[in-house]
């Protein structure tokens, strides 16, 4: 076996709403439209990737055996300078809890901004600072 790509992961949320709200309108997500009419099935998407969101307690079955509220630590790629990334994402309110800093990053160096979303979880928003081939 071979894996090639990570194609969604899930989170817990205790706060629909805040959460879509986040991922949405402050990093700029899709709502997965497909998802969103089903009961209690939400999800956003980015690039070729998505993040379903459980509601805690009513977590879409099969689910994670101790789904935790503020357990996550995702990293992000986007394009662009981190310096006017983090610019932008101070503008709308969010607190950056360290950055910019080096980090590496599965295919190198990458420059890394940290904040927490509504439940707490980690956010690390990155760009490459070396030019690299994205594989699907």
């Amino acid at each position: 076996m071979k894996i090639t790509r990570l194609d969604h992961l899930v989170i817990t949320t205790k706060d629909i709403s805040k959460s879509l709200y986040f991922y949405t309108n402050i990093l700029g997500m899709e709502l997965d439209e497909n998802l969103f009419n089903e009961k209690k099935r939400y999800a956003v998407k980015f690039g070729n990737s998505k993040i379903n969101i459980h509601v805690r307690a009513g977590e879409f079955q099969p689910a994670a055996k101790n789904p935790t509220i503020g357990s996550g630590d995702l990293c992000f790629i986007v394009d662009g300078d981190i310096n006017n990334i983090k610019k932008e994402v101070e503008s709308k309110g969010i607190t950056i809890e360290e950055g910019v800093v080096k980090r590496t990053g599965a295919l190198g160096p990458i420059d890394s901004i940290y904040l927490r979303d509504p439940d707490e979880n980690l956010i690390e928003i990155s760009t490459y600072n070396i030019d690299v081939a994205i594989k699907d």
